[in-house]
């Protein structure tokens, strides 16, 4: 059995090893959201951010998948900070937006990485995050606006959450390979 060794990397692989970090912690704050939105007994926005928590932690293992299928070594990180305490739902919704607009923007410089240095696989590897990440930032944009036009009836969020997909495709057969396998 062979050890994968630990030897110097490019800037795609340590982007992507950054960007592990990053979807942790998105899982995690995403989890931190709907936990508040359950004390507050809000199901359906809840439950949406739970998918969310899961779907973040399966782009994490798509990253260590694709590191460990190119013979990378691959650290599990520990999260940072997880913010907790909000006000109001309107809040926690645009929370989620800038989040997503962040992975975006690390997203857009992964891909970046991987042609300037010329690695045609990792710069194809990272299409599908892209395309991705347009879907995150409409769905929370969606939120956001239904929220606001709700003018602060939570059950008109709720009814719509009920009613609507709202970036909840479901299971997308050209996503990368899952590390252990999708959740």
């Amino acid at each position: 059995m062979a050890l994968l060794k630990k030897e110097p990397r490019s800037k795609f692989y340590e982007l992507l090893q950054a960007q592990v970090h990053n979807e942790f912690n998105a899982s995690q704050q995403y989890i931190a959201l709907a936990v508040w939105f359950d004390a507050e007994d809000l199901p359906q926005l809840a439950k949406h951010f739970y998918r969310q928590s899961v779907e973040e932690r399966n782009h994490a293992m798509a990253l260590v998948q694709y590191m460990l299928d190119t013979d990378h070594h691959v650290e599990i990180p520990s999260t940072g900070d997880v913010r907790n305490d909000f006000s109001d739902v309107s809040e926690l919704l645009q929370l989620a937006l800038e989040q997503e607009k962040e992975v975006a923007s690390d997203i857009k410089q992964i891909a970046k990485a991987a042609r300037a240095e010329e690695d045609y696989m990792g710069e194809q590897f990272t299409q599908w995050f892209l395309k991705e990440q347009v879907e995150e930032i409409a769905a929370m944009n969606t939120l956001v606006t239904i929220a606001k036009r709700a003018n602060g009836n939570l059950f008109e969020i709720e009814a719509h959450l009920h009613r609507e997909t709202v970036g909840d495709g479901g299971a997308d057969a050209a996503m990368p390979p899952v590390a252990g396998g999708a959740l």
